[in-house]
């Protein structure tokens, strides 16, 4: 799906472990395994990634007691396997409370020519607070995929319906307007890049969602910068911006 799991995975367990990455193998959706979680709410990695480094700790853990002198030169002869437990967990005890949600502020700039009432987006910046970041190169990617959504929904996606019969006028990819290459500027994508070990032991959040955030706001209000026109409503489209 793109969400970069065995990346983040497989970078994990060759940390924790001292390995090389290509020495890694994640195997995930095998239907021999437990179930898991979804693939979204930007919780894969910040749910996997400590369970992995968890994992490793305990087969550190195990090699030491078995007095293994080069603990991984025979790995493959032995291994430990986990199966999910059918009980539930009880609270025994509440923490503080912390705000363990993903932050970031996005920038732009933007060019309109009134007459035409022409809308480009010429530069982008965008700065993320997601925690620790495993791979910078996944999480910028994220981010990307994120605010280019972001445009398409600020500047051109909308569904239309016929007001007699109900169905949709706007039906295939043909007739429905979403961003390509040429309407997408540079985007810049920085990261903190703090660790929040508050939320777990590998100091990681998610970034999933939080790229699309506030990119519409962001757009409307260079818009607004740039013409003097408050634009209220999505998509800004070129009729809204000659009134």
């Amino acid at each position: 799906m793109g969400t970069g799991a065995y990346t983040v995975i497989a970078m994990t367990a060759a940390e924790a472990l001292g390995l090389p990455v290509e020495k890694i193998t994640v195997k995930l959706g095998d239907s021999i395994l437990p179930d898991g979680g979804m693939a979204g709410g930007s919780q894969m990695t910040a749910s996997l990634t400590p369970a992995v480094l968890n994992a490793c700790q305990k087969v550190l853990e195990t090699a030491q007691a078995k007095n293994a002198q080069e603990a991984f030169a025979k790995l493959r002869d032995w291994g430990v396997k986990s199966m999910k437990q059918q009980h539930l967990l009880h609270l025994e005890k509440r923490g503080k409370k912390f705000a363990f949600n993903s932050w970031g502020a996005h920038f732009c700039e933007v060019m309109v020519d009134e007459e035409i009432a022409r809308l480009r987006i010429t530069r982008w910046v965008s700065v993320m607070n997601i925690g620790r970041v495993i791979n910078s190169k996944t999480a910028t990617s994220q981010i990307r995929g994120g605010v280019i959504m972001g445009i398409g929904h600020a500047l051109m996606e909308e569904c239309h319906f016929d007001p007699n019969t109900g169905y949709p006028v706007v039906y295939d990819l043909a007739t429905y307007h979403f961003p390509n290459h040429a309407d997408i500027p540079h985007i810049e994508v920085s990261f903190v890049g703090e660790p929040d070990t508050n939320f777990n032991p590998m100091g990681v959040r998610g970034c999933g969602e939080i790229g699309i955030t506030g990119v519409s706001a962001a757009i409307a209000n260079a818009v607004y910068h740039a013409t003097g026109k408050r634009i209220r409503s999505l998509p800004i489209t070129p009729d809204k911006l000659l009134i």
